[in-house]
């Protein structure tokens, strides 16, 4: 990249940066196997995930594996705790709700297990079920952070219960957290649609992650659903087994949620 900044205003750096890539890899006839993208301590994730939506030419030929978020075990609450300007986003906010994977590093120089799961809680509070794996010097097994394939239909399946357990205190305020919607049933394709546009439409900016799969009535497959912000994507995978109880999972990872409003709206679109 010319100036090895990757942000919003030189997303189309990254979009060529990466065409370049894939085209050597073809006339070289080597596979590639896989780009690292490091963005700086300050960089906002959703326009870097968000390349790999827009672009067609990408989007044929790579995928986003996952977001990988590297935390300062020792100094993260300060970090978090940052009062900042009206208008102003929590860098260290942002990254951990984006995250499919956290990297809890510097756990030596942290005050005991006691500290640490204080931290691990802050972290559950905006990303309620993200991996968090604990390590010193960043020393981490590949597998952690290759194929984490968390865009990936049985990661977003792999949702569980545990994420409709979050708190039903705060309905609605300003700090990110997640909401989850598990319900047996099938929705109406015509009014899914509608509802999902209008709610990325309006509530995009507060929305950093939605994702979920869903029973469409009539649909024979699994339909996948994931969104950056104001971008999403979907796609059919996997037939629903002649003894799967067809059923509807969403998550939504953001700020100034509001449960009642997101549950309501999504239950509307639910076939009678």
């Amino acid at each position: 990249m010319n100036n090895g900044c990757i942000c919003c205003t030189v997303r189309g750096d990254l979009i060529a940066g990466l065409k370049k890539l894939i085209k050597n890899s073809q006339k070289s006839g080597k596979v590639l196997d896989g780009v690292l993208i490091e963005t700086t301590g300050l960089a906002d994730p959703a326009p870097v995930a968000q390349t790999f939506f827009a672009d067609d030419y990408v989007q044929q030929h790579m995928r986003l594996d996952g977001i990988l978020t590297l935390v300062d075990a020792a100094h993260i609450i300060q970090h978090l705790d940052d009062e900042k300007p009206e208008g102003v986003e929590n860098e260290a906010v942002e990254q951990i709700a984006f995250a499919d994977r956290i990297l809890l590093n510097k756990c030596d120089l942290v005050d005991g297990e006691e500290q640490l799961a204080e931290v691990e809680a802050r972290i559950r509070a905006i990303n309620k079920t993200v991996p968090i794996k604990r390590v010193t010097n960043s020393e981490v097994e590949m597998e952690f952070i290759l194929g984490i394939r968390g865009f990936s239909l049985d990661k977003i399946i792999e949702m569980d219960d545990a994420f409709l357990e979050d708190s039903h205190d705060h309905q609605h305020d300003n700090r990110v957290s997640s909401v989850g919607i598990d319900v047996p049933g099938e929705v109406v394709q015509q009014k899914l649609n509608q509802w999902i546009s209008w709610l990325l439409k309006e509530k995009g900016v507060d929305l950093f992650r939605s994702k979920g799969v869903l029973a469409v009535k009539g649909m024979k497959e699994k339909f996948v659903f994931q969104a950056i912000h104001m971008l999403f994507a979907n796609s059919q995978e996997g037939e629903w087994g002649p003894d799967e109880e067809r059923r509807c999972k969403m998550i939504f990872i953001g700020k100034n949620m509001d449960r009642e409003e997101l549950t309501s709206g999504f239950m509307a679109c639910m076939a009678k």
